[in-house]
């Protein structure tokens, strides 16, 4: 269901313009889910998927902690591939939801950090 999610949020992200430098980077600290291009910024985007139910919101899964942890991926990428780009770092959330029937609901926030 995870990988399912990822592929429909780099679909939403490249037909939104953005350009994928990487899915699934991994460090020592963790995984960012999708890194991308927008113009001259850097995304980190996570990418949450939830099915049908009574489950949480996926952007309700991205609390504190969880952003923190993101930035600290951010540190880790951008001192693997050169610091930050010109139009400096963001991070977003897509959350995908998979309802019993019909389309998957895709949701883009920009700059949630």
């Amino acid at each position: 269901m995870g990988a399912y999610g990822e592929a429909l949020a780099v679909r939403r992200l490249a037909a939104a313009g953005m350009i994928i430098l990487a899915r699934n980077w991994r460090c020592r600290d963790g995984e960012i889910d999708i890194v991308a291009l927008d113009g001259d910024a850097l995304v980190i985007c996570e990418v949450k998927t939830r099915s049908a139910g009574p489950y949480e919101d996926p952007m309700a899964a991205v609390d504190q902690a969880k952003a923190d942890r993101l930035r600290r991926l951010a540190a880790h990428w951008l001192d693997q591939h050169g610091g930050p780009p010109q139009g400096g770092v963001r991070i977003d959330v897509v959350g995908v939801r998979l309802p019993s029937r019909g389309a998957p609901q895709v949701e883009h926030v920009r700059g949630v950090t």
